[in-house]
C-alpha cells in the first residue's frame, strides 16, 4: 500500500473515532432522543422511590396487623381495646375496627340498649357498611402510585423504542449526507438509538415486577381485612343474641 494512502486511511479512521460511553451517547443524541432518555431516567428513579416506599409500607402492615390481631384475639374486652387504641390506630385493620366500634357505640349511647329484631338488623347493616367503607378507603390509599408503576411498566419499552426508531432515522440521514456506509459513520447513531431502548427496559422491568408483587400483596391484605370484618361482625351478632337472652 502506498504510504500516503495508508496515512490518509488512518487519518480518516481516526476522524470517525467516537466515545461510546453512556454520558457521551446522551450528549451526542439529538434533542428528541435526549428528551426521551430524560423521561425514561426520571421514570425509573421515581419508580424505584415508589417501590422502596411500598415495600416498607407492606412490610410494616403485616407486622402491625399481626400485633393488632394478637390483641384482638387475646380475650381483652372489645370496649377496652377500642378505648385503648381509639384516635391512635396506626394500621388499616385497627382503624377499621375502630370505625365499626364507633358506629356500635353511637347506636348504643343513643338509648337503644334493647334492640328488637329490625333495629338490630339495621344496626348490623350500618356497622357492616361502615367497616366496608373504611376498608375501601384504606385500600384506595394503599393503591396510591400503583397506577404509575403499571403505566411505566407498560409504556416505557415503547417510549424507548420510539427513541430507537428516531435515532436510526438520524443515522440513515447521516449516512446519506456523508455518502459513507462505513461502520465508523453508522455505529454512533445506532448506539444512541439502542441506548434509548435499553433505558426503556431498565425503567419497565422493575416497574412490572414490583407492580405484580404489590398488587398480589394488596389483594392478600384486602382479603385479610375482609375476613377480619366478617369475624368482627359475627362477634357483634353473638353479642346481640346474648342481649336478647337476658
Amino acid at each position: 500500500m502506498d504510504p500516503t494512502t495508508a496515512i490518509q486511511s488512518a487519518t480518516l479512521a481516526g476522524s470517525h473515532t467516537h466515545d461510546l460511553s453512556v454520558w457521551s451517547l446522551f450528549l451526542q443524541a439529538d434533542l428528541i432522543v435526549k428528551t426521551i432518555m430524560l423521561i425514561l431516567v426520571s421514570s425509573s428513579i421515581w419508580s424505584w422511590a415508589i417501590i422502596l416506599d411500598k415495600w416498607i409500607t407492606f412490610k410494616s402492615l403485616d407486622i402491625k396487623a399481626n400485633r393488632f390481631e394478637t390483641s384482638f384475639w387475646s380475650g381483652e374486652a372489645l370496649e377496652k381495646l377500642y378505648n385503648r387504641i381509639q384516635g391512635k390506630a396506626t394500621d388499616p385493620m385497627a382503624r377499621t375496627f375502630c370505625a365499626g366500634m364507633n358506629e356500635w357505640k353511637l347506636s348504643m349511647e343513643g338509648g337503644k340498649h334493647a334492640l328488637d329484631g329490625d333495629l338490630r338488623a339495621g344496626l348490623q347493616q350500618r356497622i357492616d357498611r361502615t367497616m366496608a367503607t373504611s376498608i375501601n378507603r384504606e385500600i384506595n390509599m394503599l393503591e396510591r402510585y400503583m397506577t404509575f408503576l403499571g403505566t411505566v411498566g407498560s409504556t416505557a419499552p415503547f417510549i424507548g423504542l420510539f427513541g430507537t426508531v428516531w435515532g436510526i432515522m438520524n443515522s440513515f440521514a447521516a449516512i446519506a449526507g456523508a455518502q459513507n456506509t462505513s461502520l465508523a459513520v453508522v455505529a454512533p447513531g445506532i448506539a444512541e438509538a439502542l441506548f434509548a431502548t435499553a433505558l426503556g427496559l431498565v425503567a419497565a422491568i422493575p416497574a412490572v415486577v414490583a407492580y405484580n408483587k404489590f398488587a398480589t400483596d394488596l389483594g392478600r391484605y384486602g382479603d385479610r381485612m375482609e375476613a377480619f370484618s366478617t369475624e368482627f361482625a359475627s362477634i357483634l351478632s353473638r353479642h346481640f343474641e346474648q342481649q336478647d337472652k337476658r
